[in-house]
């Protein structure tokens, strides 16, 4: 089993934050927020071992991201990362809906 270290991209941060910052301020659902905020780390945390078991994406949309980009879904969004050696590059946490398949 690989094991891997996860970095998120200044992008991918800023993501993560606004998304966790909509729930709140939009849906005025902290305790919804904080749950989420705890099950994306956890995600984060199972690509530790699991980052090569996903598929890659040949999609269109995700060439911007380079060669090997992958995806895993949580809830209605995609975390989208390559993976470099021993290293997880998470570029985007974006809305799945987002993402044309072309």
């Amino acid at each position: 089993m690989n094991k891997f270290t996860v970095k998120l991209s200044d992008v991918a941060k800023t993501d993560f934050f606004e998304y966790i910052y909509h729930i709140i301020e939009v849906y005025k659902a902290p305790a919804t927020a904080a749950k989420h905020y705890s099950d994306l780390i956890k995600e984060f945390r199972k690509l530790e071992c699991d980052a090569d078991i996903y598929q890659i994406q040949t999609q269109e949309y995700f060439q911007k991201f380079g060669i090997n980009v992958r995806r895993v879904n949580y809830k209605k969004m995609s975390i989208i990362y390559t993976i470099h050696g021993s290293m997880v590059l998470i570029h985007r946490i974006v809305a799945a809906s987002i993402i044309t398949m072309t």
